[in-house]
């Protein structure tokens, strides 16, 4: 376990982004391998099936992930408080939580593939494959459920080096399975989704393993599970906001698809393949934001509120400058990995992924800030603002769907993504200068419990009780 209130800020925040990274890159890694062996093997329908089906899996499967970190932000922050029963007690409301919508998430996403479908105006030629590829996706949401919610429990008391090991060791299993079913047993898109709910469940039952096995902090009982209704809402409604968030922007990304399906295949097929190589760019910046979610939690709990507003600014300058340099290669170096997804496609798919980057790449450091900032207010326990921000994302996605594609056609639907970025951080950015007002003032107001001298300044006074953070420090 590492604690994250002590020692030199940029060099934890580093180290513990790393190993998020190196996971992330992983995952990101079996993504490319599943589009290559999707592309390569049963062609470019196929690979626009499986990418078809990307913005209803992330409405789904992302919110499950954001549920599952906001559930986390509370366990990190009673640890970086030493309430260690409050831990143990934190993982068991989690566990019921993650059940209970589970079960919904199952029966309602299994429900309304067919219709969600259609309403994208998914192309007649690949809606066959697309629905089989989805529906196994979905019938393995346990497993998702279960992967993320042991990953961010154990990231929460600072360790985010063995959920990586346990994602590598998954993502080893998926591609090894997704060739098994693909080349040896002739599945089809049905193997790739396969793969992906077995590999899960594997991680998970390692992540099991490894709490019960090394852990005792989590160990939890009977009595663990004994608590109020105060206790459960507490979780429900730090995760469920977070959910939303991803859902709602998942929702947004669903507009555009539906946009881009509407422009043919090809269009499919480009952002499919493109996609792969920007998400492989953005890693780090998403892994910083992850990183200070932690970071900002842990130090809340432990009352070091000057210590989130310089590690804020550390990494946002960290974040950026790899924003930059991500930018200038996805656009110089994007086209060749392309190539290699696609093989001998049509040259039409390979000129329109070159419109992808050169959108992308030129607006990294917009996102940047974003995935910092957006994590931040999540980790200080910001429930409202954050939601907020996706919708201003779904707002910006709508826009270019009505508007952007009509006028500029491609480059207008690829737009959609930058637009949305710039209103998420036309809401983030201020709430996160509020926020920093009202960690100044706990910082003075630590100072007069101490009997220090608090210098004057001409910061404007915030009242805390106007402020939606978790808990207030007391004099």
């Amino acid at each position: 376990m590492s604690d994250l209130t002590k020692g030199n800020s940029l060099k934890l925040i580093f180290f513990f982004t790393i190993p998020l990274l190196i996971g992330n890159l992983f995952q990101q890694l079996y993504n490319v391998s599943d589009t290559v062996v999707v592309g390569q093997t049963l062609g470019v329908k196929a690979l626009a099936a499986v990418g078809a089906t990307g913005s209803i899996n992330f409405l789904i499967i992302g919110f499950a992930q954001g549920l599952t970190a906001g559930l986390a932000i509370i366990t990190a922050t009673r640890y970086g408080a030493r309430d260690y029963r409050g831990v143990r007690r934190s993982f068991a409301a989690s566990i019921i939580i993650s059940l209970i919508m589970t079960v919904v998430l199952t029966v309602l996403s299994l429900t309304f593939v067919d219709p969600i479908l259609k309403l994208m105006q998914t192309p007649a030629s690949i809606f066959a494959n697309a629905r089989i590829f989805i529906t196994t996706i979905f019938i393995g949401i346990f497993a998702s459920m279960a992967f993320n919610l042991l990953s961010n429990i154990i990231r929460a008391l600072g360790d985010s080096r063995t959920p990586l090991i346990f994602l590598v060791i998954g993502t080893i299993i998926n591609v090894a399975l997704e060739l098994l079913f693909i080349l040896v047993f002739h599945m089809g898109v049905a193997g790739a989704g396969w793969a992906t709910v077995l590999s899960q469940v594997i991680a998970s039952l390692l992540c099991v393993g490894y709490i019960v096995r090394s852990i005792p902090l989590l160990r939890i009982g009977k009595a663990d599970f004994k608590m109020g209704f105060d206790e459960l809402w507490q979780h429900f409604s730090t995760g469920m906001p977070m959910g939303f968030q991803l859902s709602i922007i998942a929702i947004g990304t669903m507009v555009m698809q539906a946009a881009l399906n509407s422009l043919g295949t090809d269009s499919v097929a480009a952002s499919t393949a493109a996609s792969k190589v920007d998400q492989l760019c953005s890693l780090p910046m998403s892994s910083f934001g992850v990183t200070m979610a932690t970071f900002a939690a842990q130090n809340f709990g432990a009352g070091k509120f000057q210590r989130i507003m310089e590690g804020v600014k550390k990494t946002l300058w960290l974040s950026g400058s790899f924003a930059v340099f991500a930018g200038a290669m996805v656009i110089f170096f994007g086209r060749p990995i392309v190539h290699l997804i696609i093989g001998d496609a049509d040259e039409h798919v390979i000129q329109l992924s070159q419109t992808y980057f050169n959108i992308i790449g030129s607006t990294y450091l917009l996102l940047s800030v974003l995935f910092v900032i957006r994590n931040t207010l999540q980790g200080l326990g910001r429930r409202v603002l954050p939601t907020l921000a996706g919708v201003g994302e779904l707002a910006m996605r709508v826009f270019a769907a009505l508007f952007m594609v009509k006028a500029f056609g491609y480059a207008g639907a690829v737009s959609a993504e930058p637009l949305a970025w710039l209103g998420s951080c036309a809401i983030l950015i201020p709430s996160w200068l509020r926020a920093v007002k009202q960690l100044r003032n706990l910082v003075r107001s630590q100072a007069v419990a101490n009997g220090e001298t608090v210098p004057a300044d001409s910061e404007e006074a915030v009242d805390l009780a106007d402020e939606d953070l978790p808990v207030k420090f007391e004099s």
